[in-house]
């Protein structure tokens, strides 16, 4: 299941992939970089929504043997 950083980030990433390839097809170099910095912020989107996850793994796996 993803964390809302993560979903933000792969449809970040998927609309900066789709700005490029639109950029190519017109010769567009300003939809083209608008792509590839779309696709960054969505590629950090996603690694923190896994760091974030992990983080609430471990924060649970500790806590079980402390409730016990």
């Amino acid at each position: 299941m993803w964390n809302k950083n993560e979903r933000n980030g792969n449809l970040d990433q998927a609309k900066g992939k789709i700005k490029q390839a639109v950029g190519d097809l017109t010769a567009n170099d300003k939809l083209r970089a608008e792509g590839k910095v779309d696709e960054t912020v969505g590629k950090a989107k996603t690694a923190i929504g896994g760091a974030q996850k992990r983080v609430a793994g471990a924060i649970e796996s500790i806590g079980k043997p402390a409730k016990r």
